[in-house]
């Protein structure tokens, strides 16, 4: 590898405000704010709006889409069924 050309890489905390889970990792970004970790020592945080610990797709919580309303509504406003092209 060529010296001097890579971002140096840090521990950083990364906290997810949605789920109250914080994560500590290697990252090359940097923050002004610190937290102090369970090990003790003080780590720059970056607050995250949707990590694992919040995203539907890991938590398996999922969102019920409103299809048949959906349907409906396309219905009411382009008049029923499609043009069959014949």
């Amino acid at each position: 590898m060529k010296p001097r050309i890579h971002p140096v890489s840090r521990p950083v905390v990364f906290r997810d405000r949605a789920a109250g889970a914080a994560f500590l990792t290697r990252s090359t970004a940097d923050a002004d704010e610190r937290v102090m970790w369970e090990d003790g020592r003080s780590y720059p945080v970056i607050d995250v709006e949707t990590s694992s610990a919040s995203h539907p797709f890991y938590t398996g919580t999922k969102q019920v889409l409103d299809t048949a309303g959906r349907i409906e509504r396309f219905n009411r406003r382009y008049g029923g069924a499609a043009p069959d092209g014949s």
